[in-house]
């Protein structure tokens, strides 16, 4: 039986922009990464469809299976003629180095490149880990700078690694020139607070005002 990556590398990969104009995207609402890869514009002016979601209420070491459940679910769609799009969440390095070896479904229902997707994608990720990280530093040097009086720090430090020596550990070591001490840590990305807040923003003004 072939493995995951092997189903995934075997795989003949429709161009981006070929795929994008099947779906009626033009060229100026998508910007392709590469050849198999593209961002595509958020536009919910004109929705279209019916949406289904798929959830699950109880984690188990491997993961539920949800992503291979809703790939597969659009795959019974596509096989039935109907004209059917599938939108995940990004995976996080975390699974990918972990037991879970991955978040891009499994199999002959996985999100292809999936060695790409699962591993650095578009950079959205990264974009995120060094805007909380940048929120972070700002705060420890508003307290070295005497600007702000803040008794506790609740805003941690983000990585897109899942590194237990990370989770609580002091910062600001090595004199006054280094920073106040201070007990912190390293949350994983997807769990952040720049995540959450990116999340429920409903655009670029309300995400400003949210993150001040």
């Amino acid at each position: 039986m072939l493995t995951d990556i092997e189903i995934a590398q075997q795989t003949k990969l429709i161009p981006i922009d070929q795929l994008a104009h099947e779906y009626g995207l033009s060229d100026d609402q998508f910007i392709p990464y590469g050849r198999d890869k593209a961002k595509v514009a958020l536009d919910t002016s004109n929705p279209k469809g019916k949406l289904i979601l798929v959830t699950a209420t109880s984690g188990m070491p491997a993961g539920s299976g949800k992503t291979t459940t809703s790939i597969a679910v659009a795959q019974a769609f596509k096989k039935l003629g109907e004209k059917a799009c599938l939108a995940l969440r990004e995976p996080s390095l975390g699974p990918s180095f972990g037991m879970k070896g991955g978040a891009a479904g499994g199999g002959y229902s996985q999100v292809v490149p999936m060695e790409s997707i699962n591993l650095h994608f578009t950079g959205d990720f990264h974009a995120i880990t060094a805007a909380n990280n940048l929120l972070a530093a700002l705060i420890d040097n508003a307290r070295h700078q005497g600007q702000v009086d803040l008794k506790e720090i609740t805003w941690r430090r983000v990585l897109d690694v899942n590194d237990r020596m990370l989770r609580n550990i002091v910062t600001g070591l090595g004199g006054p020139a280094n920073g106040i001490p201070t007990e912190t840590g390293f949350d994983i990305t997807a769990a952040s607070e720049l995540m959450a807040i990116i999340c429920l923003a409903a655009g670029e003004e309300d995400l400003r005002f949210r993150l001040d």
